[in-house]
């Protein structure tokens, strides 16, 4: 019996296997190191501002084939204006991109989080970009007021200004509120949960709540929860510097045309 090498066409065909074997694993090594540059987390360096935003409708959110949101256009105007430089980290839970901002891994968190006394000894916050407020998200038109949620369920996301409001409402009323806290999902998905009827009620932004009405009318957004609220975004402690730049800048802006007709867009559209 003759070897395998020694036929001229087995040789060859052993050449081409091993050849694309090489090709093959080279291949795929190297779309390995690109899957996983782009999942890393790189900050920019120099000038830049790295800014964790919050996925939801009010910061920055797709609409059609764009990126669209009230936060998202003041920043972009502001890069624009002042040729600030920001690199966006789109993040899907607020209460993780505060955690990261303490870390110092952003210079600014922008998200639906209102300016509360307990966040403020944490971190820095910018002069108010807008006003908005607390809502309850239900299908249930028997609650209409605040005392109605006595030993009612109602769900907020985990570690937002939201769920101190609800303890302090609990106290208010003298009955206990069943307050259910969840970082696995956002605020926009909690309106969509609520119209659905897979959870009873929940805390959310008034704005990001009426976006998402639009789609959901069988949702009711019958009880103010919080008086209104300044909606700023977050600097890291040690960047003092940036803030004091930011809040000159928003302060210009805020004495447009052009800022009243964004807000306007974002907050009276829906309404």
């Amino acid at each position: 019996m003759k070897p395998f090498f020694g036929h001229p066409k087995r040789f060859l065909l052993l050449i081409v296997a091993l050849i694309a074997v090489g090709v093959m694993s080279t291949v795929t090594h190297c779309r390995n190191e690109e899957k996983e540059a782009a999942y890393k987390y790189q900050r920019a360096g120099g000038d830049s501002i790295n800014v964790a935003i919050h996925y939801s409708p009010m910061s920055m959110y797709r609409y059609g084939d764009s990126l669209g949101g009230l936060n998202y256009e003041l920043l972009r105007i502001l890069s624009g204006e002042f040729g600030d430089k920001f690199k966006y980290f789109p993040i899907s839970s607020a209460a993780e991109g505060l955690d990261a901002l303490e870390r110092g891994e952003y210079d600014l968190l922008v998200a639906d989080i209102p300016m509360t006394s307990a966040l403020k000894k944490r971190f820095i916050f910018t002069t108010p970009v807008y006003t908005d407020h607390q809502v309850l998200v239900s299908r249930d038109t028997t609650v209409n007021n605040p005392l109605a949620l006595a030993g009612k369920e109602v769900w907020v996301i985990g570690g937002t200004p939201a769920v101190e409001r609800l303890e302090n409402l609990s106290r208010e009323i003298g009955d206990s509120i069943d307050v259910r806290t969840t970082t696995e999902y956002t605020a926009e998905q909690l309106v969509i949960l609520t119209a659905k009827g897979k959870i009873p009620r929940a805390v959310v932004n008034e704005d990001v709540a009426k976006k998402i009405q639009i789609d959901y009318p069988q949702i009711k957004l019958s009880t103010h929860i919080s008086f209104s609220q300044f909606q700023s975004w977050l600097i890291n402690k040690d960047q003092q510097q940036l803030a004091e730049k930011l809040d000159t800048q928003i302060r210009k802006l805020k004495e447009t045309e052009r800022y009243d007709s964004i807000v306007a867009k974002w907050t009276e559209e829906c309404k």
